[in-house]
């Protein structure tokens, strides 16, 4: 049986010294942390976003950070940094106030996903509009962000 004492776990990457230096290259940018993970072989995916968008300069600059950050003598690794995509879906109140106005598609917990222009976007929560048709009057809902599945902007060409 595997102790604290494993070749594995002694040459896993420190979560935490990667989350500092994210989290030193981001402050004070409008750029923030979307999820980050470390898989027992070493592989290490960072998403970010930003209230104005990501550039790939952006990426590069966090990716440069990392990899100075970490000493490939001591720690092999694969490094992934990308930004959240058109499909991603939203998973913090910062996305959710980015896309205020657009269409989104709502995936509950419980009950029928939903779509509709999303209104408002606050700390616990957030509203999206449905417009009315000629037989059904306009409607609306609010949804605790720990009560969605998932919640999509839809991209229409």
């Amino acid at each position: 049986m595997w102790g604290r004492e494993s070749p594995l776990l002694l040459l896993m990457i420190d979560k935490f010294k990667v989350l500092d230096i994210i989290n030193d290259v981001l402050e004070g940018t409008e750029k923030f942390l979307i999820n980050m993970k470390i898989t027992p072989d070493n592989r290490i995916f960072v998403d970010i976003d930003g209230d104005n968008g990501v550039t790939i300069d952006d990426c590069i600059e966090l990716s440069r950070a990392i990899e100075n950050g970490l000493n490939r003598e001591e720690e092999d690794f694969e490094l992934n940094v990308s930004s959240a995509g058109a499909d991603s879906p939203l998973k913090m109140p910062r996305q959710f106030r980015r896309h205020v106005g657009r269409d989104v598609s709502v995936v509950p917990f419980e009950g029928p996903s939903v779509e509709g222009t999303l209104a408002e976007a606050g700390d616990k929560e957030f509203t999206i509009k449905i417009k009315g048709t000629k037989k059904e009057a306009p409607k609306e809902y609010t949804f605790a962000y720990e009560d969605v599945k998932t919640v999509k902007v839809i991209i229409r060409f």
